[in-house]
């Protein structure tokens, strides 16, 4: 079997990579009958060099490969057929603007593994880069809280390189006695909280936090039924939530009240409740001033996110009392982060965690006759079809 690592061809660039040098001659250890070849690429965070001094073959040629592996989106016309590839296709929300590429795929005959679809058998995503978007968009948050106050100028994450740069970079600047509301607990939360903590700041109880004052910035992180209730008043369990989020609505706005920061790390299922709205925002007591939403879901859960913001020009401005954008400099204005591409901005990093969770989760699967279901379970395309699990993307192929 011939692994390729295929050369990104996305713009704006990505230069993260499934692969690691390191994780390449690791695979050819544990799998000696494995062969595996590199696209050449002039914009990968690792140069063909690195490859090729470890005795990867770099190629421009991938034609012989079985299993092709990429970050993002592959060009139709760079698609080969009959191949097996791995990327983020973007199509398992039907997202309109990839249609053509996975009737491409189906037209071609490939098999579509999706990032996004390697689960286990409960469901739970197995790799990501949810928690390099958590540390960049936490990092980016207090960047831009630097900016609005004209505090402190953070360099762009960008220009580090590593989580230890971003926390020691974050240590050295002196916060007033801010307080930040973190959601979420899965990587992209989890992710964020790791800033938070390497920077030392104090995290304190969610009814500490709505209630007390504090000479010191302080943070909390809470879960979906700390700022979601139920309709009808009954107090229940997570479990209840995630099966009826049309009984719960938002109950967000008592953060609203106490917080300058919100950072978002939430993960926002279909149905689920609206969870900073522009009612909230527009109201006289809110003191919500920066929202670093990772999550980014354009016009969604977070009334402030209008749209995805750039890696090149990370902030813009929100206007609650008209829903819309202004200049971030505008003093009426909320400051809101929501690029949508943060783990790019710590290639190295990323494509290195990225790796690691794939030789564990992934390609043992290739070996041991997929004894777990991960390649089973991620599989959306075969024979020209879609396979049942994503069946119900069926209407999706079939629009013009």
């Amino acid at each position: 079997m011939i692994f390729g690592v295929v050369k990104e061809r996305k713009n704006p660039p990505d230069r993260r990579v499934v692969f690691t040098p390191e994780e390449l001659v690791r695979l050819q250890n544990e799998h000696p009958e494995a062969k595996v070849k590199v696209e050449s690429s002039d914009i990968r965070v690792f140069p063909d060099e690195a490859y090729a001094n470890l005795g990867i073959d770099v190629v421009t040629d991938m034609q012989d490969c079985d299993v092709l592996f990429g970050v993002k989106e592959i060009p139709v016309d760079a698609l080969i057929p009959n191949k097996k590839y791995f990327f983020f296709s973007h199509t398992i929300k039907k997202q309109p603007y990839n249609r053509k590429l996975l009737q491409a795929i189906l037209a071609k005959n490939i098999e579509l593994y999706d990032h996004e679809t390697i689960v286990d058998a409960n469901n739970r995503r197995l790799i990501g880069f949810g928690r390099y978007a958590g540390l960049v968009g936490a990092y980016n948050g207090f960047r831009g809280f630097g900016i609005k106050y004209e505090l402190f100028n953070l360099p762009k994450a960008e220009t580090l390189h590593s989580k230890e740069d971003l926390i020691a970079r974050l240590k050295r600047q002196t916060l007033p006695n801010i307080k930040v509301v973190l959601t979420g607990h899965g990587k992209v939360g989890m992710g964020a909280k790791e800033i938070l903590d390497g920077m030392k700041m104090k995290q304190v109880s969610l009814e500490d936090y709505l209630t007390k004052t504090y000479t010191q910035p302080v943070y909390t992180q809470i879960d979906v039924l700390d700022y979601n209730k139920r309709i009808d008043g009954q107090v229940k369990d997570n479990k209840d939530f995630y099966t009826h989020p049309e009984a719960y609505t938002s109950d967000f706005e008592r953060f609203t009240k106490v917080s300058d920061v919100f950072i978002a790390g939430h993960f926002h299922g279909n149905g689920a409740p609206d969870i900073l709205t522009q009612d909230m925002l527009k109201a006289p007591d809110c003191k919500i001033k920066v929202v670093a939403d990772i999550s980014c879901d354009v016009d969604g859960p977070v009334a402030c996110t209008v749209r995805a913001t750039t890696i090149a020009e990370p902030f813009m401005g929100y206007l609650p009392n008209e829903h819309k954008e202004v200049p971030y400099t505008h003093p009426g204005s909320i400051m809101v982060m929501s690029v949508d591409n943060l783990p790019c901005e710590l290639p190295k990093d990323a494509s290195e965690g990225f790796g690691e969770m794939f030789m564990e989760h992934v390609i043992p699967a290739f070996f041991n006759g997929d004894k777990d279901g991960i390649l089973q379970r991620a599989k959306m395309t075969e024979g020209g079809k879609l396979t049942p699990r994503f069946a119900y993307l069926q209407d999706y192929v079939d629009e013009k």
